[in-house]
């Protein structure tokens, strides 16, 4: 069975209760979903051919949620090559803060590019000026992402 490290950033739950509705999907699927918030450094190199998948809100002008920052700045500062590696990113934002619209979820796909994993799919923008339910775009995202992921291994 293959896995799908779930990395999630949150402020006010929002992203939280994102995962908490996708993950029992991506049992159905046949994934088993493991939730990282740190890494030790033979999780690091456990990474390498993972599936990962970053559910991210974004705070202040862009910035990162301080659950997930941790994570974030582990993986900038070991720099671990993840060629390997096959990721999604769902980010959650404003769209009134204009240039930083879901800043964080950018950030951690610019981050997984530079140590060479392959994106799946496109970043899902969930804007909550625009929905109130925003799983309910999530789970429109994630099924064709699944299917993809299924197929790239």
């Amino acid at each position: 069975m293959s896995k799908i490290c779930l990395m999630v950033g949150s402020v006010y739950g929002g992203a939280d209760h994102v995962a908490e509705q996708l993950q029992p999907l991506m049992q159905q699927a046949g994934f088993a979903v493991e939730r990282v918030e740190q890494l030790t450094d033979s999780g690091l190199r456990q990474l390498d051919g993972s599936n990962l998948l970053v559910i991210t809100s974004t705070t202040g002008s862009g910035d990162l949620p301080d659950n997930i920052a941790p994570l974030y700045y582990q993986l900038q500062q070991q720099f671990p090559l993840l060629p390997q590696s096959r990721y999604g990113v769902i980010a959650l934002g404003d769209s009134s803060y204009g240039d930083t619209y879901c800043g964080a979820g950018h950030q951690f796909d610019q981050l997984l590019q530079e140590l060479g994993a392959q994106r799946i799919g496109s970043v899902l923008q969930i804007d909550a000026c625009e929905t109130m339910e925003p799983e309910q775009p999530a789970q429109q995202w994630l099924a064709p992402w699944l299917a993809e992921l299924a197929s790239a291994q």
